[in-house]
């Protein structure tokens, strides 16, 4: 897999691509990464890649001159063309923007099928929308916030996509059974009776974890974990994630796909709260 990334501070990745799991699956080839200056494509003096807006208003907005020679540098053509070509496989073409739709992990999954994936770097007051209707796929934000530049939204979805792509981690089960993981169901060859959590559609928060040692900060781990009870660890492990999904992301309850027994726990956990 391949991503590119358009921006005007490229040397912006440099450290986040040589740490961690990242540098790793660039170093054995499994994903490559281009990052290009959309200064490179400028043609004046000054290398502008910004003016005001039309109609006033605060801040600049990316010039979509610059944007066009890039993507073309890229092989990327404007979508009409795209639709009308042949069945080839087309790079997805995603601006990063706070009016974009949120990132998910499902949508990660989704991107890590494809062979390239170009992110556009949205500055200042954002970009030239007739750069997003002639190119781009889709609009993309990591949060109901606004960032200096897309650029950090970059690094998220380029980290958040190719840890799910086949080889890049060290257990492939570590992106299928975590927050936001897979229900069961779409598992293939998923482990009856492996003492873990169970996900339901829409993806719930991960149980609490320990390790050793037992007893740290005048706290014990729970005694259930050590017991040996395989059945009584995936009850208080999916206990646990309803705890904290209730605590932390009520909003994912809502597309949460709960058997009885998960809704008796959840109600006796609102009580308990309550």
């Amino acid at each position: 897999m391949r991503f590119e990334i358009v921006t005007i501070f490229p040397g912006f990745f440099a450290g986040i691509f040589e740490n961690g799991i990242l540098r790793r699956a660039l170093a054995e080839e499994l994903v490559t990464v281009g990052v290009h200056d959309l200064r490179a494509f400028t043609h004046d003096r000054h290398r502008t890649v910004d003016d005001r807006p039309f109609g006033g208003g605060e801040g600049m907005v990316l010039k979509p001159e610059a944007l066009a020679e890039a993507l073309a540098s890229l092989d990327i053509e404007p979508k009409a063309r795209r639709l009308a070509g042949d069945d080839a496989p087309r790079p997805r073409v995603i601006l990063l923007s706070a009016q974009g739709r949120p990132f998910t992990q499902a949508l990660a999954r989704e991107l890590a099928i494809e062979e390239r994936v170009v992110l556009i770097c949205g500055r200042y007051e954002g970009v030239d929308e007739r750069i997003n209707q002639l190119y781009c796929d889709m609009e993309l934000s990591i949060g109901d916030y606004v960032l200096s530049g897309g650029e950090l939204a970059a690094a998220v979805v380029v980290d958040a996509t190719m840890r799910l792509i086949p080889g890049v981690l060290g257990n492939e089960a570590s992106g299928e059974f975590e927050s936001f993981g897979m229900a069961d169901a779409e598992i293939a060859n998923a482990e009856i009776g492996v003492p873990r959590s169970q996900y339901g559609a829409g993806g719930l928060l991960d149980y609490p974890h320990y390790t050793r040692p037992a007893e740290f900060g005048g706290l014990q781990a729970p005694e259930v974990l050590m017991n040996g009870d395989h059945a009584e660890i995936r009850r208080w492990r999916r206990e646990q994630q309803l705890r904290k999904t209730l605590t932390n992301r009520p909003d994912l309850l809502e597309g949460a796909t709960l058997s009885k027994e998960d809704r008796k726990l959840l109600e006796a956990i609102r009580n308990e709260i309550e």
